[in-house]
């Protein structure tokens, strides 16, 4: 047993080093949180700085001190000729909604199906094309000094929803899953986002400003001209996309699967000799140890012998939980070794084990203090103080 899970590990761990590498960066959640962003702003896209500049729609990350934050749309330089952007995206993955980081690579793979605008109607990209070394832009739908960047056309972009729904998934979100074709992009080399851009979200980060509990939905600066300049150039919102909603006052934020060590989007990449407390984070339910109880000690024997009986039976139940889905776990293992499963279905196929022993580990959390409270001893009122009757007066 301590063979397999070693090399399943040393599995895992390979296939994220892959992808972290760029074979499938979107592939790679970063951070979940059980409630979704706000709506996208509405707002005008500033004019392209220069020739080779790529539009990047703005986007709602989060930050677990401050939320959720507005990460302003902008116009980046391409890595490399050839390359587009892909945006990144807020998805449901059945127990949070979980950021899938955004990538450069030959051709726009799946975002969701959001419709960030400016080219990106949720489905590929109508903004540009690259032609003869040089990036050509869809002035129908870019703003462009055509005087000074020639490289242009116009062509109609039929408009298909004025939606401004921001995740994928869920209560209210977007319905769309990945063509073929789309999940055939995602085997393609890929870029992770440019130093330029991950500067642009640590300075959305720390403007206060850019909050949606501060602007309700409304970002004072909803788009720049260049990444990281927040004052020349700077577009603000015309409007909320939608009405804004206060987020749950026990809302939390859940640490994910990511990529090597890739820090969280819109997050400082801590050492790893820090001595803060990190959860403990099981991928596999083979890798999940008993549950143990308190033994009970209410001072009744009978009692004690009760509560002992309630705590075994639901521990040899959980047990039975944590081997159904180990062996659920290790049968798809050997279904993608005997089917030859690639980088893409492998990465999928981990992400998918470690959400499924987070989920049973959060149930029998739940179930353990629930039992914890109805053993409780109870605390019992003190009888009021007898007193004497009162004398009767003469």
């Amino acid at each position: 047993m301590r063979t397999r899970v070693a090399i399943r590990s040393l599995l895992f761990s390979f296939v994220v080093l892959i992808f972290s590498h760029g074979a499938f960066a979107q592939i790679g959640i970063g951070i979940s949180v059980n409630f979704g962003p706000p709506a996208l702003p509405v707002y005008e896209q500033p004019i392209c700085p220069a020739d080779s500049y790529l539009w990047t729609p703005g986007y709602w990350a989060y930050d677990e001190d401050g939320g959720y934050y507005w990460v302003p749309g902008t116009w980046v330089e391409a890595p490399q000729e050839g390359f587009l952007w892909t945006p990144g995206y807020w998805g449901w993955g059945g127990s949070a909604f979980l950021f899938h980081e955004g990538y450069w690579g030959p051709q726009v793979g799946f975002y969701g199906g959001i419709n960030y605008g400016f080219g990106y109607g949720g489905v590929g990209y109508e903004g540009g094309r690259w032609e003869g070394g040089h990036f050509s832009y869809n002035t129908y739908v870019n703003h462009v000094n055509t005087t000074i960047i020639h490289n242009t056309y116009n062509t109609t972009v039929t408009i298909v929803s004025e939606n401004h729904v921001s995740y994928n998934g869920g209560t209210g979100g977007i319905e769309a899953r990945p063509t073929p074709q789309e999940e055939s992009y995602a085997n393609q080399h890929h870029v992770a986002p440019v130093d330029a851009q991950t500067q642009h979200v640590q300075e959305a980060r720390n403007n206060p400003e850019l909050r949606a509990s501060a602007n309700q939905g409304k970002p004072p600066i909803a788009a720049t001209a260049k990444p990281g300049d927040f004052k020349s150039g700077v577009v603000a919102s015309k409007q909320a996309g939608g009405e804004y909603k206060t987020p749950p006052a026990n809302a939390a934020r859940v640490n994910e699967a990511r990529s090597g060590n890739e820090a969280l989007p819109g997050t400082e990449k801590r050492s790893e000799t820090t001595t803060e407390a990190r959860p403990t984070t099981n991928n596999h339910a083979s890798e999940l140890q008993s549950h143990k109880f308190t033994p009970p000690n209410t001072g009744n024997a009978a009692t004690d012998r009760k509560y002992q009986q309630q705590q075994d039976k639901l521990t040899a139940k959980q047990t039975q939980d944590h081997q159904n889905l180990q062996q659920q776990q290790e049968k798809e293992h050997q279904q993608s070794t005997t089917k030859n499963y690639n980088d893409a279905q492998k990465q999928q196929m981990e992400q998918r084990h470690a959400q499924q022993t987070q989920q049973i580990e959060q149930k029998h959390a739940t179930q353990q203090k629930q039992m914890e409270q109805r053993q409780a001893p109870r605390q019992v009122a003190p009888k009021p103080e007898s007193r004497p009757p009162a004398e009767k007066p003469h």
